[in-house]
């Protein structure tokens, strides 16, 4: 029973070590992927209306040393309508974000996935 309890702690050390490897790899390359199609899309602009604000918050703890350290961050999300009802959700700044109504109409600039900016009219 014992060498079997040996011999299957390496395989799963193995394991649980390369699903976390893949999982980095994994995010980073789609985040690659985004930035360069981003990259590659035409700047547009377009007619748009802001329909819904949200964010996500979240906390992070760390322990150094006997030092207790919490960090925390913001995502900032605005969801724009386009005359033809089409939605879209698009990431920003907390800047952005705050001079935002929901119900303002006017040009949204956008590249792919990537805010560019709102001109309000």
């Amino acid at each position: 029973m014992f060498g079997l309890i040996e011999f299957i702690f390496p395989i799963f050390f193995i394991a649980i070590f390369g699903i976390v490897i893949g999982t980095f790899v994994g995010t980073a390359v789609k985040g690659v992927k985004t930035w360069n199609k981003n990259n590659n899309s035409p700047r547009l602009t377009v007619w748009a209306k802001v329909v819904t604000k949200r964010n996500h918050t979240g906390v992070h703890s760390h322990n150094h040393g006997g030092h207790h350290h919490t960090t925390h961050s913001s995502t900032y999300f605005v969801t724009f309508e386009v005359e033809s009802g089409d939605r879209m959700e698009l990431q920003m700044d907390g800047f952005e974000f705050g001079m935002l109504v929901e119900g303002d109409e006017g040009k949204l600039t956008f590249q792919g996935t990537r805010y560019l900016g709102f001109e309000r009219e």
